[in-house]
């Protein structure tokens, strides 16, 4: 090797050597910064105006929820989505329209809200007995579900398991209709490993906690809600969920959904097929999925029905409420 060569690979090696250290360097400093600096317990407002209470559920722990009895009727339960920061305050336009004209509960899923965040196994199992103790110890009647993205998978676990406390579920963006991928066992065991993995290098307690901080910075939250809206976010919005992701445990669940591990594989064929009660789903465009084999659900199930909500980008109750609730209020109607 000439030493012209010889010089250019070592100012490579250096170079990549520093770039690492200087990583490394950064990583460090984050650690001690998030350890020493953020707070992970800042005083946290009630999501909505309305009672909140505490029930105990005998799968899930300690849940948190909002409810307004005032009005009469088939009971509306609302589920918000699940992701780095949510909270029953992403559900706060369905519950103010509703209350007062029927019982509305808005529930904090496990892991989130004022729900309990403990460190334990995260997974739709436990999702599904969470909304089934809730629609059967407190609702005590068969409600209409409303459901935000990933929840809605949790929703049509609850209704195949529990169908006389599930009169109808409304899905508003829900995950599970992307178009399948060849090899399909194949590439199950190859995600479930990718999955496990993910998982495995995201929870290691060192680490586990500064880098959710970095995912639940104000910054990254307006930037990922950005791309849900059309048009300008609620600062509201913004505000709880830097509130509710700087809790105490506030890292368990969302290392879970990060991982990819609160995803139920296939799930249009293994799950939504088998619903019996009537399905709307809300949709228009969502950078997070694609609704492309909706149609097909549509066309194969008689009982799931389709309204299109546009200009919205996954939050269609907060930027077309009228819309939406037009959609429900005529889908009830006709159940």
């Amino acid at each position: 090797m000439k030493n012209s060569d010889k010089n250019t690979a070592k100012g490579l090696a250096w170079t990549a050597g520093g770039a690492i250290s200087a990583g490394i360097a950064a990583a460090a400093g984050w650690i001690i910064y998030s350890r020493k600096y953020v707070r992970h317990n800042i005083e946290m407002d009630k999501a909505l105006d309305a009672d909140r209470m505490d029930f105990h559920s005998e799968h899930a722990g300690r849940l948190s929820y909002y409810e307004d009895r005032s009005g009469e009727g088939t009971p509306l339960v609302l589920l918000h989505s699940i992701n780095a920061a949510p909270s029953a305050f992403e559900m706060k336009p369905i519950f103010d329209h509703y209350r007062g004209k029927r019982p509305v509960f808005a529930l904090d899923l496990p892991g989130f809200g004022f729900s309990e965040r403990s460190e334990r196994v995260y997974s739709p199992l436990l999702y599904q007995r969470a909304i089934i103790d809730f629609l059967e110890g407190v609702v005590g009647a068969p409600a209409d579900v409303v459901a935000l993205s990933l929840s809605s998978e949790f929703a049509a676990l609850a209704a195949i398991y529990a169908p006389d406390s599930v009169r109808s579920i409304v899905m508003i963006s829900p995950t599970g209709f992307q178009p399948p991928k060849t090899g399909r066992l194949a590439e199950s065991a190859r995600q479930r490993g990718a999955k496990n993995k993910v998982y495995s290098g995201l929870a290691v307690g060192l680490w586990n906690r500064p880098f959710y901080d970095l995912v639940s910075s104000r910054p990254s939250i307006e930037h990922f809600l950005n791309l849900s809206f059309e048009g300008l976010v609620p600062e509201l919005l913004v505000d709880y969920a830097y509130q509710t992701s700087h809790q105490p445990g506030a890292q368990y669940a969302p290392t879970y959904f990060l991982s990819g591990k609160l995803f139920t594989p296939a799930v249009r064929t293994t799950i939504y097929k088998v619903v019996t009660q009537p399905v709307l789903v809300v949709y228009d465009r969502d950078p997070y999925t694609n609704f492309e084999m909706l149609p097909v659900l549509l066309y194969d199930s008689k009982n799931w029905w389709g309204v299109r909500v546009s200009p919205t980008k996954g939050l269609p109750h907060w930027e077309q409420p009228e819309k939406t609730f037009s959609a429900m209020d005529q889908f009830w109607s006709e159940q």
